[in-house]
Parts: C-alpha cells; structure tokens; sequence
C-alpha cells in the first residue's frame, strides 16, 4: 500500500474564502493571486474554487499560460511584469496585463512590434523599496508609457509593506498604511486609470480596496495578520489539509529520550505515536516540541526532532479523552480533521517561528494530493 499520507485541497473552502474576499472589496473586482503555484495548491486543483475570480495574478508566464489552458479568458496580470524583452511577444499572444516597475521595461516596451495594445500596470514605490518607481520619477514614467503605441491602458498600483502588522502607530502599521497611501494619491493625483492597492491584509483590516484588490493569502485559509487574529475572525476555511496516519507507537518510560538528538525526555511514563510525515514531506523541520498536531481529531503535540519522513506525537491527551490511538489512527498535520476538527496552519507556522504561505509553498512533490469538492472528514 501507498505510504499513508496526503494533501486535500478544498474546492468549496476556495470559493467560500474567495466570496469573503468578494464582500471585504465592496465594489471593487478582486484579482485571485496564484503566484508559486497557487502558493503550493496546484493552479489546475485550485482553479475549479476560484474561476469566479475578475482575474488571475501571478508571476510566471508559464503558469499564465496554464491558466489559459484551462480555457481562462479573462485578465491576468504578471506582478512583475516582463523579465525580458522576449517576454512581451508572449504577453500579447497570450493578452496578458503586466506591471511596469522599472525603466528597463518601457525600453522594451518601445521597441516591441506588436497589433494591439497592451495593458499595463504602472507600480509606485510608496515605502516597501522592493519593486516600483519613486515618487519622484512615477509622473515621467506615466508620460512615456501613455507615449507609447505600444501602450493601451496604464493603471496604477502599489503595494503596502505593513498591512499585516499590528494596529499600533508604533509598529508602523496604521501609520504606515496612512503614508503610503497618502504617496500614492500625492503621486497620482490627476493622472487616469484604474487603482489597485491592496493585498489580503489591506482588503480585511484596513478596508483599502480602489478598483481591484490581490487576494492572496486569504483566499487559502490563512489569517494574514496571524496571531492577532485567526481564520474564525475573519470568516475563513483551511483550503488545504496536510494528514497522515499513526505507524507505530511507543510507551516510554520515565528518562526515555525521543528522536535524534534525544531533545524530548519522558518526565514521566507516556505513549507516542509516530506519524508518516517529516521535512520531506514539507513538514517544518524546526517545528519544536510543543507544535500542535490532531490525533483522532483530538488536538495534542510534537515531542522530539521532526526528522526526514517521521514525526512522534504525544497520545497522552488523545487516551484521556476516551480514545485508544494505534496504528492507522488519523493524524492532522494541519487543516480540516474528523469530526469537524480543525487546526490551522497559521497555528503550526506559529509554533515553528514562520507563516502559513512558507507551510503551504513548501509541500513536497512526493506528497500525494487530492482534490475535495467538500470537506468529506
């Protein structure tokens, strides 16, 4: 039999966290972000739960020209826009929109042979310094791409560095949404063409929306301004459902180390579990002991070192609450467990010091995934 472990991808949960996102914009159309491969998802699994997206954000052309594949005619837009000049031949056979964030790429533009014009999205540097023109050279970067013939639409767009951070001045995270968005409407004044302005964090928490907003993170089921707030606050589902199963148990007694490196030392007697999943799997190799983990729908936690293709798990809060985990008991690594269960990567990526796109983007490819039109557990 096949090793038992494997990745559920929630069709409806999809939909659901795509429609909250929906609401979250008011009037404003949502661009369905599906860079990294729908962040670990799969775009073919993912596309089914979010076609009723306006649009299609990501970065890579291959991936567009999945999504086109898949007989998808809208708009997609490429957040980084071209790589090279070549790249632009692809864009107009494949009617992309792609962002503009440096010099180079209205060079190309110039030079580009092309019937129709394209859509383009010009970015602002408003405080993240990663892509986009300053304040300071954004106008002159308007005037000569709305020079071009090779230019229809310029829109305009950038992107928040602080979103996600506590609503507190003193960690720059209202304070810093205000003067970002105060450059960008100082910068754009005037000037014609849509806005798109937020992420997922700046749609929920700061009810930033203009003409299109990026749902990412949320559309995947995972709080983007996790701790502050969880998938119940903001009306979210676990889009994706890592499990496995118990293959052996231990009973140890006290003084009993487990793992390499014996880092977890029994304090008293205790039962283990060992579960088919490690950081081969894209489990978080730094997960301490203390991480959360369903057994039997029942939540407990990681002891010991997660090692290539095993984890051990604490059965002492499973056996208390009446149920005898052994071989073939369900494991949760994280998503939707029996019984209506739930443990939420945020809650894992927490405990192991990162965030839900890392557990997500990192799914290993040997990791059988399914598609779920509902959840069946």
């Amino acid at each position: 039999m096949p090793r038992p472990i494997e990745a559920l991808i929630h069709v409806d949960a999809l939909a659901h966290n795509l429609a909250r996102a929906r609401r979250a914009a008011g009037d404003a159309r949502v661009w369905a972000v599906v860079k990294a491969n729908a962040y670990g998802h799969g775009i073919e699994r993912a596309f089914p739960g979010l076609r009723g997206a306006d649009g299609f954000a990501l970065l890579d052309l291959a991936e567009a020209e999945r999504l086109r594949a898949l007989d998808w005619r809208g708009p997609i837009l490429l957040l980084e826009g071209a790589f090279e000049p070549r790249d632009l031949e692809l864009c107009s056979r494949l009617d992309l929109w792609h962002v503009v964030h440096c010099d180079a790429q209205i060079d190309w533009l110039a030079r580009h042979k092309t019937q129709a014009p394209q859509r383009v999205f010009l970015k602002l540097n408003s405080g993240m310094n990663r892509l986009g023109f300053t304040p300071a050279a954004f106008r002159g970067a308007w005037a000569r791409l709305d020079a071009l013939p090779q230019v229809g639409e310029v829109s305009l767009m950038t992107h928040f560095a602080n979103a996600d951070t506590a609503a507190d001045p003193a960690a720059d995270g209202e304070a810093g949404i205000a003067r970002q968005l105060a450059l960008f409407e100082q910068a754009t004044e005037g000037l014609p063409g849509e806005r798109s302005l937020a992420n997922s964090a700046a749609t929920l928490r700061h009810a930033v929306a203009a003409d299109w907003v990026r749902a990412g993170i949320m559309v995947y089921g995972s709080a983007p301004d996790a701790p502050v707030h969880d998938l119940a606050h903001w009306d979210l589902r676990c889009a994706m459902t890592l499990r496995s199963k118990l293959i052996a148990t231990q009973s140890l007694c006290r003084g009993d180390s487990v793992g390499y490196g014996s880092r977890f030392t029994a304090e008293r007697p205790m039962r283990i579990g060992v579960v088919a999943c490690g950081y081969a799997d894209g489990y978080p190799r730094h997960a301490p002991t203390g991480a959360p983990v369903l057994v039997e729908g029942v939540r407990t936690r990681l002891v010991g070192r997660v090692s290539m293709d095993m984890v051990t798990v604490d059965l002492e809060p499973v056996l208390a609450a009446g149920i005898e985990a052994g071989l073939g008991s369900e494991v949760t690594l994280w998503g939707e467990g029996p019984g209506g269960a739930r443990l939420p990567i945020d809650d894992v990526a927490l405990s192991a010091g990162t965030i839900g796109y890392e557990l997500m983007c990192a799914l290993a490819p040997r990791v059988p995934v399914r598609v779920v039109e509902h959840n069946p557990l």
